[in-house]
């Protein structure tokens, strides 16, 4: 249960008051009662409602929490969220999480973050946004938040949240390929833990069977979402005798670096061999050739989910209110540039 401020009045022997003088860092207590007041608060990890606060004129701050390689991906996100935040008068606190640690780990990192910095809200990113471990001891702790994750469907397990449609996305970017009369494609998937890689990889398969052409096994080629695991993947790939004639990247990165390793072995793109990325990243525009891709706005996505997170702080206080929050699709749009060509 949550420690309510009456509480800390009655083990610190104070009023009411006196409490929310000292919560809200006001003149006029004596510093006998400020210490025992503090020592109660600490003792009962009573945590003031920071929402309240802001609304008697204190600022407030999100937390963005994120676990990404991709430095792209987090900067284009944290724009989009530090002008919704600008809009709204809010301050932001940017907090990486570290991709080796349990979900328990990552759990205590993120309420010590709460605490620390009295973060009303957050925006979580994936992976994070997507272990249901850490999301269902989030919202036992009554710590506030929206989500930000790969599905093909609204999500049914937790409401307040921004979903993205990457399967229906590779499946119209496969098609492409396919339309172009590929037919040994290969996959070069992203780090096992994002759910946007299965997502990914589903809809590049169902493209696949749909037009009733095989899959085989060494098409599929794990990895992560890395530059340096797209050119690893590519030279240990394109340097065989049964080399695809296309390549679906996961991302743009892996599709870069998949695109260096094709020029280091001679190989022209797209003359010999078709390559497309997702996401429409940087790397996507300024590679050459410039990168056939699907276009995920992550400034709107991240700036949408953090809008949708202050319109719950600021409900919160009304019965009912916050529960209303309601979830919102995303479908990455097609771009077609110079990196896909039918095969000769």
């Amino acid at each position: 249960m949550k420690v309510t401020i009456k509480e800390v009045a009655e083990l610190a022997g104070v009023s009411f008051k006196t409490v929310s003088r000292v919560v809200n860092e006001e003149d006029g207590v004596k510093t006998e009662l400020r210490e025992r007041v503090q020592q109660a608060i600490k003792k009962l990890n009573y945590q003031p409602n920071i929402t309240a606060r802001r609304l008697r004129g204190k600022s407030a701050t999100i937390g963005f929490i994120y676990n990404n390689p991709n430095s792209n991906y987090v900067i284009t996100m944290l724009h989009g969220i530090l002008a919704t935040c600008r809009e709204n008068r809010y301050e932001l606190v940017v907090h990486p999480c570290d991709s080796k640690s349990s979900a328990d780990e990552t759990y205590d990192e993120i309420v010590a973050l709460t605490q620390r910095s009295s973060v009303a809200g957050l925006v979580l990113t994936p992976p994070i946004s997507e272990n249901f471990e850490i999301i269902s001891k989030l919202e036992k702790a009554g710590i506030k938040f929206t989500r930000i994750v790969s599905s093909s469907e609204p999500p049914k397990d937790v409401e307040r949240t921004i979903y993205i449609d990457d399967r229906r996305a590779a499946y119209q970017i496969t098609e492409h390929l396919i339309n172009q009369k590929h037919r040994a494609i290969s996959f070069f998937n992203g780090d096992p833990e994002h759910h946007s890689s299965e997502e990914r990889l589903d809809g590049y398969k169902a493209a696949m069977r749909d037009n009733n052409i095989p899959i085989e096994s060494n098409l599929i080629v794990s990895g992560e979402y890395t530059f340096e695991s797209g050119m690893q993947r590519g030279k240990t790939t394109l340097d065989s005798d049964s080399r695809p004639t296309a390549i679906f990247a996961c991302n743009d990165e892996i599709a870069a670096g998949t695109l260096f390793a094709a020029r280091m072995l001679g190989i022209n793109v797209p003359e010999q061999l078709s390559i497309v990325g997702f996401e429409d990243s940087p790397f996507s525009r300024q590679s050459w050739p410039s990168l056939t891709t699907a276009k995920q706005p992550n400034d709107e996505i991240a700036g949408h989910a953090t809008q949708l997170l202050i319109d719950l702080l600021s409900s919160s206080s009304k019965p009912g209110d916050a529960e209303k929050a309601h979830n919102h699709g995303y479908l990455p749009e097609m771009i077609v540039r110079e990196s896909s060509l039918p095969p000769r």
